[in-house]
C-alpha cells in the first residue's frame, strides 16, 4: 500500500462531514500534492475528530503554517464542489 492509499484510508473517519471534506480533497488533489503536503496531511489526520472538524469548519485556528496551508486547500476543494 502506497502513501496515498494509506492517507486515503486514514481520511475515512466515520463522521459524514469529515469524510466528505477529506475524501473529496484526496480525490481531487492527490496528483497536485507534493511530498511535504502529503506528510502534512498525514499529520493533520492524526488530530482527534472534534478538533479536526473545528479546524476545517473554521471554528478553531491552528498556528502551524503548514497545517493551516493544507486546511485552506481542503476548504477550497470543498467550496468548489458545492
Amino acid at each position: 500500500m502506497n502513501t496515498l492509499d494509506r492517507l486515503r484510508w486514514r481520511c475515512r473517519r466515520g463522521m459524514k462531514e469529515l469524510d466528505l471534506m477529506l475524501l473529496g480533497f484526496i480525490e481531487h488533489a492527490d496528483q497536485g500534492l507534493n511530498n511535504d503536503e502529503l506528510q502534512t496531511l498525514a499529520r493533520l489526520v492524526e488530530y482527534p475528530d472534534d478538533v479536526l472538524l473545528d479546524l476545517l469548519m473554521g471554528r478553531r485556528v491552528v498556528r502551524d503554517r503548514t497545517i493551516a496551508h493544507i486546511i485552506d486547500k481542503i476548504r477550497s476543494t470543498a467550496a468548489r464542489k458545492t
